[in-house]
C-alpha cells in the first residue's frame, strides 16, 4: 500500500514495502542506522561431522533486503562440541553458498569438551534479493564435532539477521 502526498515541489511516496521517495529522488529511502526489519530463526537439531570440509548446520535464516546500501548484521549463538582432546572445531557464516565470516576454532583440551560459540558478522550483501545465512562446521583432526543447542533447558540456537539502514 502507498500514501502519496503531493505539493508544489513534486510528490514524496511512503511505501509499506518499499521505503520513502522524496521529490528529486528516484530511489526509495530510509534513515540511516536504522534497524528495517529483523528475522530469527530457533534450532534444536545437532549437526555433527568428522570432516574437514565444512558442512552445513541446521541454523539457517534468509532475509531480503529492501535496499541494496543496506548492511546485514548476523548473531549467532548455540555451542560447539568436541568429542576428543586436541580437537579443533571450525564455524563460519555463509551467505547463501559463500563464506563471508569465520575461522573460529574450538580447541578441546578433554574429550567432550564443549564450548559456547557466539557470531556477530556485519554484511553488505548488495542486493534486494532474498539471502540465505547459515553456520556451517568442519573437524580439523578428523574426530567427531558437533554444533548443537545451548543446553537441554533451551528453546535451541539461534541465529537472528537485522537489516541496518545506511
Amino acid at each position: 500500500m502507498s500514501l502519496i502526498l503531493s505539493g508544489n515541489s513534486g510528490s514524496m511516496t511512503v511505501d509499506s514495502t518499499a521505503g520513502v521517495t522524496f521529490p528529486n529522488g528516484t530511489n526509495p529511502q530510509a534513515a540511516p542506522s536504522k534497524v528495517l526489519q529483523v528475522v530469527n530463526a530457533i534450532t534444536t537439531s545437532n549437526t555433527s561431522t568428522n570432516s574437514n570440509s565444512y558442512i552445513a548446520t541446521s541454523l539457517t535464516a534468509s532475509i531480503t533486503p529492501l535496499f541494496s546500501t543496506s548492511k546485514i548484521l548476523v548473531l549467532i549463538n548455540g555451542r560447539l562440541y568436541a568429542t576428543t582432546a586436541s580437537n579443533e572445531t571450525g564455524a563460519k557464516i555463509y551467505r547463501n553458498t559463500t563464506p563471508v565470516y569465520g575461522g573460529y576454532t574450538l580447541f578441546a583440551t578433554s574429550g567432550g569438551s564443549a564450548s559456547p560459540l557466539t557470531l556477530i558478522y556485519v554484511d553488505s550483501p548488495a542486493t534486494t534479493s532474498a539471502v540465505s545465512y547459515t553456520l556451517y562446521i568442519s573437524s580439523t583432526v578428523s574426530t567427531s564435532v558437533s554444533f548443537m543447542p545451548n543446553t537441554t533447558a533451551d528453546a535451541g540456537a539461534s541465529i537472528t539477521l537485522m537489516e541496518i539502514a545506511q
